[in-house]
């Protein structure tokens, strides 16, 4: 999955989402992820849905005569003429205090000790508890009727299936029983086999994240995007979860800062961002406005169309041809084989690849680290880390070599990334 994720807050209405999807189509992309386009609660946060069966106002043209659901199955329709499945956020942990549920079916939700409906929380690495007195927990797990819960949540599935959508990110899914996702999607796969389930998985253990992936999920979404490069962790998941489920990469997303923001201003820390995340696992996932190194965090509630920042970055040759490349080989659509060499410069990392569905085709990554300063790079020969003996092509995104010498010595503009494939 190679995942474009069009914010709706900054996207707008349905019937201007067209100029999003033909450019994310051009560069390559085959997803589009939406994040909750149904109406919310008083909070206004996309997060918080009051009724999963009406459509957020603000994305509605209210002038248009066509009604609100058939705004949306034009706009997904243009996404489908382009090439492009669109996935949504699927949020059936938690709704917004004010809908009507917590009336009509009181059971359905988990109750604190003094009776009160419990509102969803997180503890922060500081320790901090952070409630957010906007939702309410739905109770998967203990409710008194089980049945009536699981036919809503299938059937807002269901609906958002008729809608158009082919696929879910499933918010926070390791806060549901992994019986109610096995049987979810299982009677959706019954009845529409194609449809593709990806778990939210960020924030838990491997060990949670693993419980939940065995629930049957497609994909899960991987931590890549916080590591330093050096330390074990990221290496230690993924060859925990890697024969469990594929998982996506992504170098910044609507729930942190923009990569932007955050490197000062560095193109070379986007570009090499992008490119880790592309090659180190089988999916990616890229939010709107990064092609364009946008600085404002997204926001559930805040965010507008106004918020649309004029720069002078465009990277979306440099993403078209990562992704054309992912899409060519393989073995960077797959959990593969994964591993980092040691090398002398602890500013360059060594990544060799192997697929496991196509026996002689292998990778070596040569990546700079450092996003501010060159890095020079040699060896004898590079093929010497190849065990097929197949002869490695350059298939990097910038400056890609017609051949590649022996000895190999080569100065690694900063954050530059080569990518090699032996067949």
């Amino acid at each position: 999955m190679i995942l474009y994720n069009l914010f709706p807050l900054l996207a707008g209405r349905f019937s201007d989402w067209e100029p999003h999807l033909v450019r994310a189509a051009d560069m390559g992309f085959d997803w589009i992820f939406v994040n909750p386009i149904q109406k919310t609660g008083v909070s206004g946060s996309l997060y918080s849905v009051a009724d999963y069966f009406q459509l957020n106002p603000l994305l509605v043209d209210q002038a248009a005569a066509l009604a609100p659901d058939e705004q949306l199955k034009a706009a997904i329709k243009t996404a489908e003429s382009l090439g492009l499945k669109m996935m949504i956020d699927l949020v059936i942990n938690h709704c917004a205090k004010d809908s009507e549920l917590p009336q009509q079916h009181p059971n359905w939700f988990v109750h604190e000790s003094d009776g009160s409906i419990a509102h969803p929380f997180c503890v922060e690495e500081n320790g901090n508890k952070v409630v957010w007195y906007d939702l309410i927990r739905f109770d998967q797990e203990h409710t008194s009727d089980p049945e009536g819960l699981y036919k809503y949540c299938r059937g807002v599935v269901e609906h958002l299936i008729k809608l158009g959508f082919k696929g879910f990110r499933c918010d926070a899914a390791y806060n549901i029983p992994r019986n109610f996702w096995q049987r979810l999607i299982q009677d959706i796969k019954r009845q529409y086999p194609d449809i593709i389930f990806a778990a939210e998985t960020l924030g838990c253990t491997p060990p949670q994240t693993k419980e939940t992936a065995h629930a049957g999920f497609d994909f899960i979404f991987n931590s890549s995007k916080w590591w330093d490069f050096q330390s074990p962790w990221l290496k230690e998941q993924y060859h925990l979860l890697r024969e469990v489920s594929p998982s996506i990469s992504f170098p910044e997303s609507h729930d942190t800062e923009r990569l932007m923001q955050e490197s000062g201003g560095n193109v070379a820390a986007l570009k090499q961002r992008y490119l880790f995340a592309a090659v180190f696992s089988a999916g990616i996932m890229m939010p709107i406005g990064f092609e364009f190194g946008f600085r404002k965090r997204l926001h559930v509630v805040y965010t507008r169309p106004s918020d649309w920042e004029e720069t002078e970055v465009d990277l979306t040759d440099f993403i078209r041809k990562v992704n054309t490349f992912k899409k060519r080989y393989p073995i960077f659509q797959e959990e593969s084989i994964n591993s980092f060499l040691p090398y002398e410069n602890s500013n360059i990392l060594m990544m060799w690849k192997a697929s496991t569905k196509k026996a002689d085709q292998e990778a070596l990554i040569i990546l700079n680290k450092d996003t501010h300063n060159w890095q020079h790079f040699y060896t004898a020969n590079l093929h010497q880390f190849i065990q097929t003996g197949g002869l490695l092509q350059d298939v990097s995104p910038e400056y890609p070599l017609e051949f590649v010498p022996r000895p190999f010595s080569y100065e690694l503009n900063p954050g530059q990334g080569l990518v090699l494939v032996a067949e």
